[in-house]
């Protein structure tokens, strides 16, 4: 029985990364076999690059070592976390995934989402989330969050036109596909986000269930 992969996707202080573990809680709570992970990163290689990706250098990282690097670090997650735990039955919620490359790299960078989509499917064949759920804020909601968490990434440390770009990315995918995409309130309290999560908890634990 193969599991579910859930993917949660959205710009710098979106609360992913809390409301990942919520998820888990719930699902657990059922019965269900959960698998956290997050990208880039996942795997103490994959961890390795995501330091590169995100730590400042003197020397400027060019757009297309930065695609490469990403997914490298997701080759590696797919063989060692993702694809196990998958054929194991597990539920896996990631803490983004390849939408994240089209909205930065694509998005953000400008790459040719053409190039994206070639690494894509060398890397990862036919796998794709079952679900994605889109954590949507105002970017400067956003970067509020992520500045009141500390010292801010090589990402984070970029323009607002840079994010606005990004998220501009995100939601163009969630329209043209919105079978796997479910889009999130992300700018209301942390309460009334996981209030709006509870039908899209009842939908993963459905699909579960059909396994």
């Amino acid at each position: 029985m193969r599991g579910l992969f859930i993917t949660l996707e959205g710009p710098e202080g979106a609360g992913k990364t809390t409301n990942r573990a919520y998820l888990a809680e719930r699902l657990i709570a059922q019965g269900f076999s959960v698998a956290l992970t997050r990208e880039p990163g996942g795997t103490a290689l994959a961890e390795k690059i995501r330091g590169i990706l995100l730590d400042q250098h003197d020397e400027p990282m060019a757009v297309d070592t930065e695609l490469l690097l990403m997914f490298a670090a997701r080759a590696q997650h797919l063989a060692q976390v993702i694809l196990p735990a998958l054929e194991a039955g597990k539920i896996v919620i990631c803490d983004r995934f390849t939408d994240a490359t089209y909205a930065y790299q694509g998005g953000g960078r400008g790459l040719d989402c053409s190039r994206i989509a070639l690494l894509e499917q060398f890397v990862q064949g036919d796998l794709r989330p079952d679900m994605t759920l889109l954590f949507d804020l105002p970017v400067v909601d956003g970067m509020a969050r992520a500045e009141a968490r500390g010292k801010l990434d090589r990402f984070e440390q970029e323009q607002h036109a840079f994010f606005e770009a990004v998220r501009q990315s995100y939601l163009q995918r969630a329209k043209d596909d919105p079978d796997r995409f479910r889009l999130v309130n992300a700018q209301q309290s942390l309460a009334e986000v996981q209030q709006n999560l509870e039908p899209y908890v009842l939908e993963i634990i459905e699909r579960a269930n059909e396994q």
